[in-house]
């Protein structure tokens, strides 16, 4: 089971917590926010560890003032996106300046690729996407996020929604191009959910998660070490305090599940 933390390069809590779970064997991919405030800094200390390291494209968040016009809400740009309303030259710009970003910073070509708030698989975004990491990458691009949901035995109703949701903004659009031109993604995406609960509830959902976990899932997380600064620092703090523990070894062991980088 490839787990995948989320948001790199947004903090240095988050950064500092993700680099501790690596050093625990706990993560074996990042998502890095190529231009977050804190991902030119902390990103090369992700070179001394065995991950699959990828662009989490980001067309929502704006950390600084100047950024903010490069940017859109979640719900106004899935809105654009389903009516076929996006501007392809903002889009084409801010995919190659991210991608430049990670390059720059770490020296190679990403992993993967997924998205801040699953953006990726949008209308209008995953096309020109996957142009592109074809223009940059030629024969060995990197693989795709699938956001099909994983198997929801246990899991809240509400949190299963949450998932079935996700996977319905874009999964069956990523499924075909992976079946028709053979671009690689995992097989389902297990741990989402509404990032709160403290480490109690996000200790019973992740037991639950790796007791759905089959081979080629992905199980996502958002940890940081506490004191980030966010408005879910809190709840990352729980996530990280959870996946730190020495009993999730246990755990890992008794539902057959690993932790690897994708085959």
């Amino acid at each position: 089971m490839v787990v995948c933390g989320d948001d790199f390069g947004m903090n240095a809590g988050i950064d500092a917590g993700m680099l501790r779970l690596a050093r625990l064997g706990r993560l074996s991919a990042v998502s890095c926010l190529a231009q977050g405030p804190s991902f030119a800094a902390n990103g090369p200390g992700l070179r001394d560890f065995d991950l699959d390291l990828g662009v989490h494209l980001n067309l929502t968040e704006a950390f600084d003032a100047p950024a903010q016009a490069a940017v859109m809400p979640l719900s106004t740009l899935i809105a654009r996106a389903y009516a076929g309303r996006l501007d392809g030259a903002w889009l084409d710009d801010q995919l190659e300046r991210q991608f430049d970003a990670f390059e720059r910073v770490l020296g190679r070509a990403p992993d993967y690729v997924d998205g801040h708030q699953h953006v990726h698989q949008l209308p209008g975004v995953l096309p020109r996407l996957l142009d592109m990491l074809q223009r940059r990458y030629g024969e060995r691009p990197p693989w795709l996020r699938h956001t099909a949901p994983g198997m929801q035995e246990g899991i809240p109703l509400r949190e299963s929604a949450r998932a079935r949701l996700v996977g319905a903004l874009g999964a069956g659009a990523v499924a075909r191009v992976a079946s028709r031109d053979g671009w690689r993604t995992n097989r389902r995406l297990l741990g989402v959910y509404g990032q709160q609960g403290g480490a109690r509830r996000y200790a019973r959902l992740l037991q639950h998660w790796l007791h759905n976990a089959r081979d080629g899932d992905l199980l996502l997380c958002h940890p940081a070490l506490p004191g980030a600064t966010d408005a879910l620092a809190s709840q990352r703090a729980a996530e990280f305090d959870v996946l730190a523990r020495p009993e999730l070894g246990d755990w890992m062991r008794l539902n057959g599940v690993r932790v690897a980088r994708p085959a």
